[in-house]
This record gives C-alpha cells, sequence and structure tokens, in this order.
C-alpha cells in the first residue's frame, strides 16, 4: 500500500477534496470549520518543513494468485444482500428492461435480479476494481446481459454516454450506499477494526495511486482537522479527545494499522468505557466504529458522490422507471431523503436534522421529480436482522420517476 511517500502531494489533494466538498455545502459551519483546520494543518506542515513520517506498512503484502482467484470468486456470495426482498419488490424488475446497479459489490443484489427476471440487460456499476473482477466473470455466465462498468457515480454520466446509454432509457436503479461487506471482510483493504491491515481504507484501491488513504489523514491533520472530520463525518461527541489521542500517539510512531488506531482510540478512554456503546441489536460496539466511519467517508468523499449518484440516477431513468436507495448511517439517509423530496441540497446542511426549507411538498409526499412508493422509511424485519447483523442499520426509499 502506497503510504504517503510525498506527504506534500498528499497533504495537497486531502486540502483540495475539502474545499471542494465545502463549495457544495457552503452552508454548513461544520465543514467551513473543517476547511480552516486543514488549512492551518497544511501552512503548519509547509513552514515547519517536516520530513515525512509515514513509512509503507509491514504486515499483509499483494495477494499470491491463488488468494486472488479466491477472493473474486463467483461460486458462493461474499456477502447477504441487505433487504433483498423488499429490493426486488419495489423494483418490479420486468423482462426485456433495462436495469442499473450503482453498487455491484459482491454482486448479491444483482444475481437475484437476474435469477428472478433472466431476460434484461443488467448495467453492474462499481468503483472497486476487485468488485468488477466478480461482475465481468458474472458476465460471462450471462452473455449478453450484464455489462460491467468500472466508475465512480460522479463519472457516471460521461461514461454512459462513451457506451451509447442514453439519458432517460433506464428501467430501474439501485445504489446500495456505503462499504461493501466484501470490502469490510478483506483486512488488507483497512477498512475494518477487528481485522488487522494497513490503514488503507480506499474505495478505488489501486485505481489512483496519488489519492490520500487513512493513514496520510491520521498523519499529516493537525488535531483540529482531525477532530472537526470526526465530528461531521462519524457524528463522534468525543471527536476532541480521540484527535488529541492520534496526535500523541503519531508523535511516537505513524500510525499505520488498522488495530493501531483501534487501540489508540481505545487507550484515550477507561478501559469500562471501550465496549460500552451500544449498537441497534443492543450489542456492544467498540469505541473506534464512529473513527473508522468518519475516515473512510473523508478518504471516499463518500457524501459529494452519494448527491453525484442520485443526480446520476434521475438524469438516467426513464419516466415511470423506479429508484431503490439503500443507506447505512443518519448523514447518507439525510441526503437522499432531502433530494427525493426535493431540496436543493447546497443548501441543506446535511449535518443537522433540523432542517427547514421553503419547498412545497406535494399531496403525494413527493416533488417535481419523483413520487413516493412508500411514504415512511423502510427497514429491515428483525429476522433479516438476525439473519444478517450488518444490515441492522439499514434503511430502504423506494420512489417512482415522474
Amino acid at each position: 500500500m502506497p503510504v504517503l511517500e510525498a506527504g506534500l502531494l498528499a497533504a495537497t489533494t486531502i486540502i483540495i477534496r475539502t474545499m471542494i466538498f465545502h463549495m457544495s455545502v457552503r452552508c454548513n459551519p461544520i465543514l467551513r470549520k473543517t476547511n480552516l483546520a486543514v488549512w492551518r494543518a497544511w501552512r503548519s506542515w509547509k513552514l515547519g518543513q517536516h520530513p515525512c513520517t509515514v513509512h509503507s506498512s509491514s504486515g499483509p503484502g499483494p495477494l499470491d494468485k491463488s488468494e486472488e482467484q479466491s477472493s473474486v470468486s463467483t461460486e458462493k456470495p461474499p456477502h447477504t444482500p441487505v433487504m433483498l426482498k423488499e429490493v426486488l419488490h419495489y423494483l418490479d424488475v420486468q423482462p426485456g428492461q433495462v436495469v442499473l446497479d450503482m453498487t455491484f459489490g459482491g454482486g448479491g443484489h444483482t444475481k437475484a435480479i437476474l435469477n428472478t427476471v433472466p431476460e434484461i440487460t443488467l448495467l453492474a456499476l462499481d468503483r472497486d476494481p476487485t468488485a468488477i473482477s466478480l461482475a465481468e466473470q458474472l458476465a460471462k455466465e450471462h452473455f449478453g446481459r450484464v455489462k460491467p462498468l468500472l466508475s465512480r457515480f460522479s463519472e457516471l454520466e460521461a461514461l454512459m454516454s462513451n457506451v451509447n446509454i442514453k439519458p432517460g432509457s433506464i428501467d430501474a436503479v439501485l445504489l446500495d450506499a456505503g462499504c461493501s461487506s466484501m470490502q469490510m471482510d478483506q483486512a488488507e483493504r483497512g477498512f475494518s477494526l477487528s481485522k488487522d491491515g494497513p490503514l488503507d481504507m480506499r474505495m478505488d484501491g489501486e485505481r489512483y495511486p496519488d489519492m490520500p488513504c487513512a493513514a496520510d489523514v491520521v498523519n499529516t491533520l493537525d488535531q483540529q482537522a482531525l477532530a472537526s472530520i470526526l465530528l461531521a463525518y462519524g457524528e463522534e461527541r468525543q471527536a476532541r479527545k480521540i484527535a488529541s489521542a492520534i496526535v500523541e500517539a503519531r508523535r511516537v510512531s505513524p500510525i499505520t494499522r488498522t488495530q493501531q488506531l483501534a487501540s489508540v482510540v481505545a487507550g484515550s478512554f477507561p478501559a469500562a468505557v471501550i465496549y460500552a456503546r451500544k449498537d441497534r441489536l443492543n450489542r456492544p460496539t467498540h469505541v473506534a466504529t464512529k473513527t473508522f466511519q468518519a475516515l473512510r467517508v473523508f478518504v471516499n468523499d463518500e457524501l459529494n458522490e452519494l448527491i453525484a449518484g442520485l443526480r446520476a440516477a434521475q438524469a438516467a431513468l426513464r419516466p415511470g422507471g423506479r429508484l431503490c436507495v439503500i443507506t447505512f448511517h443518519s448523514l447518507e439517509d439525510r441526503l437522499v431523503k432531502h433530494f427525493l423530496q426535493g431540496d436543493d441540497l447546497s443548501n441543506v446542511d446535511h449535518f443537522s436534522s433540523r432542517n427547514r426549507t421553503t419547498r412545497k411538498e406535494k399531496k403525494d409526499g413527493g416533488s417535481d421529480y419523483w413520487l413516493p412508493l412508500r411514504r415512511k422509511v423502510i427497514t429491515p424485519e428483525k429476522d433479516d436482522v438476525k439473519e444478517n447483523p450488518r444490515g441492522r442499520s439499514a434503511k430502504l426509499r423506494a420512489v417512482l420517476r415522474r
């Protein structure tokens, strides 16, 4: 994993990404504060002429041939698709239709759709090259039916134009936001705090070698910038305490491993508090969970990408086409909710649940572009959560394109 061989380049890239995000949500005081903090960190780094302190991490190296093949095997889905029954119901795919899966991941939803209605054309999109390897194998099994597309949401409209897919020609779209189970299960990707691996978290893998990874962020930005990121993207109430612990720890040694970071975060709390937090199943969760979420969202620019994905889906769907969006935390769900209600996302504080807009809601609860297929958000049934605990926080919103 390339880790900050050029501190100048990584820090500059981090700043640019943060500034772009600020321009899209200008009214958000938390993000504005993040922007200033990052600039201060960069100015301090430059004036101090600090040498690069992050080195290539030890640990798992490149996969050998057998491991690589097993990691992209299509014999068994790497994860259980979330809310599969509900997705199939609300997408209501019919023979002859064109379906876009914007987050192919391990292919669970895609395979179920193909098994239910094989006589369709399915566009399998993902930004992760490993996921596209799975999609390519699936395309061989369903010759002419599956078309793998390696792309971020923000690149989708240009890509679809290049492959001669016209706007308004898609019948159904599925967008399953966030990190896939396949990514979480691979220690070398650095997403999971329960598996030791390099502190990477880049969903694009090695597609963009100069893109900063999570290790670059925790070892480059100053305490205020880190705290702002943890608060904004992880909704972490103890952001300042955790950021302080990170800065102190990296003075001794660069933080380059997932469990190293988890230990640093845990070390800033009393031992009795480390697993005091509970998830929605009332199970203990590690105190570093929100820190990992915040870094992942920041590194991958997930909220901006989600906005781009929603806009791309709106442009791609024909009138009467269906959209299902699955989210896993409140930041994502608020964005989706406001978008489907017709709010101008550049003027909405995505980090507050108390948004007030001047939008006039239609009698059917929709907007100029969307008609809800169900007024209330859809959550997993108890039996589904027991079978697939990772989907416990999932929320599904299903709409019809006007």
